[in-house]
């Protein structure tokens, strides 16, 4: 048996022990809130860097420029979603996702929309994103070298046909294509030229244009890479070399 003599003291150092407990937790908890309000209030919690990535054709400025984030924004205050919207309302974005890297990162991630070919207008160049849009805003009197260039097209069934005949090509044979030119005749009103990066030359309608290009690895390895030439894909598939020596049957 413990006689309550003996109970009193240790029953007034637990008391003790848990006051003390109770006034370290309190203690942290002021120093903590402390802490919040200081960084929310200092330049810590502001936005120090944004970093731009996945963008190809815009600058990191540019995407910058569109999300509207300066260094003066709180890190905790900015809307991604509404950023997001900002961003993607560029015609050359597809998409964007907007993030925060601690202690004071903005992180904005880029998906942009794939420049399929670029129109010649005198002397500049026009791009052509791949929902077919038009980019008149964009363009660029240096020569493009990550599209082919199409020469000669007005906005219409001929420009639009061509945009959905790019998109259709397997990526193999679309990389090698230079130029396009739109050269209609009388008996074909979509008839076209594409000039390679081989040296190889394509008379091609555009009805077929896709189609018929799926095959084009397989032909040129028929051909002498030496001896170039037009391959005609209009009706059946033949070459006639440039020199005049006539012409070969595939």
């Amino acid at each position: 048996m413990v006689s309550i003599e003996d109970r009193i003291p240790k029953l007034k150092q637990q008391r003790r022990k848990k006051a003390n407990r109770r006034l370290i937790f309190l203690l942290l908890l002021f120093f903590l809130l402390i802490i919040c309000i200081i960084y929310f209030q200092s330049p810590l919690s502001r936005v120090k860097t944004i970093e731009v990535t996945g963008n190809r054709l815009f600058h990191d400025e540019e995407i910058k420029k569109l999300s509207g984030i300066t260094n003066d924004d709180n890190i905790w205050k900015i809307d991604k979603e509404n950023v997001e919207k900002k961003i993607n309302a560029s015609s050359e974005v597809k998409d964007s996702k907007v993030s925060i890297s601690l202690p004071n990162t903005i992180v904005i991630q880029v998906k942009e929309h794939k420049r399929l070919t670029y129109l010649a207008k005198g002397t500049s160049y026009i791009p052509i994103i791949e929902s077919g849009k038009m980019l008149k805003d964009s363009s660029t009197e240096e020569t493009p070298s990550d599209a082919p260039i199409i020469v000669g097209f007005k906005e219409g069934k001929a420009l639009n046909k061509m945009v959905e005949e790019l998109e259709k090509l397997p990526k193999e044979v679309y990389n090698t294509i230079s130029e396009i030119h739109y050269t209609p005749k009388k008996s074909d009103s979509f008839h076209i030229n594409a000039f390679m990066n081989d040296g190889f030359e394509v008379s091609a309608s555009l009805d077929t244009f896709a189609e018929k290009m799926e095959h084009y690895p397989s032909i040129i390895s028929q051909l002498d890479s030496k001896q170039k030439g037009i391959i005609d894909l209009e009706v059946g598939s033949y070459f006639k070399a440039y020199e005049g020596e006539g012409e070969n049957e595939k």
